[in-house]
């Protein structure tokens, strides 16, 4: 039986935009993603813009694509608080929220406004549920 070499973890998703510009200032305020400037120098011609979370552990490649009809799905992991308090933050943001139950686990399903699904997903189900 072979090995398999290690990896690392997920380095990027790949994110298709109508608009760096707006998908950015989207990013920023809903998720928290800002820019990673020592990545810039690739954001030419289409892409990608690379975005990351506050700590760092996860990045987006943007692109950009006319006429794209949203088709990747991100899911996000989070402990059940933190699910419960980005209910809360999604809701604040105006966003159409679907909320489901799947017997293991909960996940929160909502849009970017280029039609990309994202979910945030916890398995601390229990805890989700008596709060819910």
């Amino acid at each position: 039986m072979s090995t398999v070499p290690r990896l690392d973890g997920v380095d990027h998703v790949h994110v298709y935009v109508a608009s760096w510009d707006a998908a950015e200032r989207w990013y920023e305020d809903v998720l928290g993603f800002k820019r990673v400037e020592s990545l810039m120098s690739w954001a030419v011609k289409g892409g990608p813009l690379t975005l990351e979370n506050p700590d760092k552990t996860l990045h987006l490649a943007l692109f950009e694509k006319e006429n794209h009809q949203g088709d990747s799905v991100i899911a996000f992991g989070a402990t059940g608080a933190n699910f419960l308090a980005w209910k809360t933050h999604l809701e604040n943001k105006g966003l159409k929220l679907r909320i489901a139950d799947h017997q293991l686990s909960y996940s929160l399903y909502f849009t970017d406004p280029d039609a990309n699904m994202h979910e945030i997903t916890t398995y601390d189900r229990e805890a989700v549920a008596r709060q819910l």
